[in-house]
């Protein structure tokens, strides 16, 4: 088990903000809170596992946070690191950084590469991909075309985005030309607070393959051969906003509408994280894409870095503190971290490796640099035929699910008729005509359920009766009489809901009904309470 690593970010003091009031102080690895003469405020102070104050660099919140990160994810350790705060705090600029000081994306993407050629035993297959979380919807920065994206999980790749495209590269120009273009098609919006405010969450992500080298050449890849294979995910949240400061409306309202439900979705899984084993429950991925997304690297197998960043002016106590708070939750969070080795045919490289092997045989009197060219366009070749592959098969997935839960629905809809058929026959029609009519009725009413041309919706039965009758109901015990009922007494025995589905809506008016005569009954046994279970009687109409 290992701890998240938690660091803390200021900002630079903005001199239009200036005050004279309370300021947040840092020494060493703690931040608290002080009067305007210098006096702590008890119960805000907080303690990480590193602090940076405003005149720290790109650089060495890299080196402090998340080197160590990348150097596993080469050795085949899962990895995230994602910047957490306010808006206008910075995060942006520690992920992304300027030309002068590059951030944290452009470091890692240059020591991980530097890190794989240092390793002269193994050889590696790097694939990368750039994705943004816009209003819960998952769009791809490196096509703009596959957008609303939809989140899968298996046991060979655990959790990823189906469609997401992916390129693999040798080196890391290919990979910045990549992010420059992904950030193209990124958005961006301009707010009271910032000019160019984050308004989505994104996450670039590396897929590092490596496996030992073969000492002899001849010999192709075995089955049992594993394969280390790691993800490690860069992750560039947007800033939780007060529209009071913001003044967002319209769209960017709605935009930060969504940026706050999913920061609060994160919030609410550290805190159920951080309660512990026993007492925590059930954590909330689900009711976010980014925490869906997020699920390893949260109380799973990730080395897992986040840097919170404030802004340490006045006015924005509140965020900071609500911020800090966030921090010192996350840092109780453990993960089960392992490398993660695979010995089936699910990795890449080792799908490729008969592929790529022949190429050289072939282009062996080739210059290197055309080889390695040639074989980079193979490889990606490859790749898009896998995920057009993987697409597919999840279509069909979805297609068949769709099919199965349609017959399970006809089914369950014929099983309602066949119990209204046995409820129908049970309640013991003794003329010809109204079992005709029931029984022609109801097979109509089966015809129609197995026919997918009436629409989705299934009739109830329509029990129809001879046209110059009406149905009374017995009560199961009850004393026979001795000669026929007077209305009165008929009319409380009347069951108005049989008598309208059977009739049509169709009341008789009981009073011009004409009494018989009062005779005794010779069809029934003599006994003066014989139980019967359920008649209905046909009595013709004048």
């Amino acid at each position: 088990m290992e701890n998240i690593c938690v660091g803390v970010r200021v900002r630079p003091t903005v001199p239009s903000e200036l005050s004279n009031g309370t300021y947040w102080k840092v020494e060493e690895n703690r931040i608290s809170l002080h009067k305007v003469h210098g006096t702590p405020i008890s119960g805000l102070s907080y303690a990480f596992d590193h602090v940076c104050d405003g005149s720290c660099t790109n650089a060495m919140v890299y080196e402090l946070l998340t080197k160590d990160i990348m150097h596993a994810a080469v050795e085949g350790f899962n990895g995230t690191a994602f910047a957490y705060g306010q808006t206008s705090s910075g995060k942006t600029f520690t992920m992304s950084g300027s030309e002068t000081d590059p951030g944290i994306i452009h470091r890692a993407v240059k020591d991980v590469f530097a890190k794989t050629q240092l390793i002269s035993d193994r050889e590696f297959l790097i694939r990368v991909s750039y994705m943004e979380i816009y209003n819960e919807e998952i769009n791809d920065l490196f096509a703009v075309e596959n957008q609303k994206l939809q989140i899968h999980e298996n046991l060979e790749r655990g959790v990823f985005v189906a469609g997401l495209r992916e390129e693999i590269v040798n080196n890391t120009e290919q990979v910045l030309k990549l992010i420059r273009s992904g950030e193209v098609n990124r958005h961006f919006g301009e707010t009271n607070m910032n000019v160019r405010s984050s308004r989505s969450h994104t996450i670039f992500r590396m897929v590092i393959e490596s496996k030992a080298k073969d000492t002899n050449l001849s010999s192709d890849y075995s089955s049992s051969d594993a394969i280390r294979v790691s993800v490690l995910n860069l992750v560039d949240l947007a800033g939780s906003e007060r529209i009071a400061k913001t003044g967002a409306g319209g769209v960017r309202l709605k935009e930060g509408k969504h940026i706050n439900k999913s920061l609060m979705v994160l919030g609410n899984v550290i805190n159920k994280l951080s309660d512990g084993a026993k007492q925590r429950g059930h954590i909330p991925y689900r009711d976010s894409k980014l925490t869906r997304i997020l699920q390893p690297a949260l109380g799973g197998n990730a080395k897992t870095s986040i840097i919170c960043t404030i802004a340490p002016e006045e006015v924005h106590i509140e965020e900071t503190k609500g911020t800090l708070q966030f921090a010192s939750r996350a840092k109780c969070i453990t993960n089960c971290v392992q490398v993660n080795e695979i010995l089936t045919d699910a990795a890449l490289l080792k799908r490729q490796k008969l592929e790529i092997e022949e190429l050289r045989k072939k282009l062996q009197g080739s210059h290197a640099e055309v080889l390695e060219q040639v074989i980079l366009t193979l490889r990606n070749d490859l790749l898009k035929h896998e995920l057009e592959r993987e697409k597919l098969q999840i279509e069909l997935e979805d297609e068949r699910k769709s099919h199965r839960e349609h017959d399970k629905s006809i089914w369950e809809q014929q099983m309602k008729i066949v119990d209204l058929c046995d409820i129908v026959t049970s309640s013991g029609f003794d003329t010809k005509s109204g079992q005709d009519s029931v029984t022609q009725c109801l097979k109509q009413e089966c015809n129609d359920s197995n026919s997918i041309c009436h629409g989705d919706t299934f009739r109830t039965p329509c029990v129809k009766a001879s046209p110059k009758a009406f149905v009374a109901k017995r009560s199961s015990y009850l004393t026979l009489p001795d000669y026929s009922p007077l209305p009165d007494t008929f009319s409380n025995v009347v069951d108005e809901d049989t008598w309208l589905r059977i009739n049509k809506g169709h009341i008789v008016d009981l009073d011009s009904l004409q009494m018989t005569l009062a005779r005794k009954v010779q069809s029934f046994p003599s006994s003066d309470a014989t139980p019967v279970s359920l008649y209905c009687f046909i009595f013709p109409k004048n």
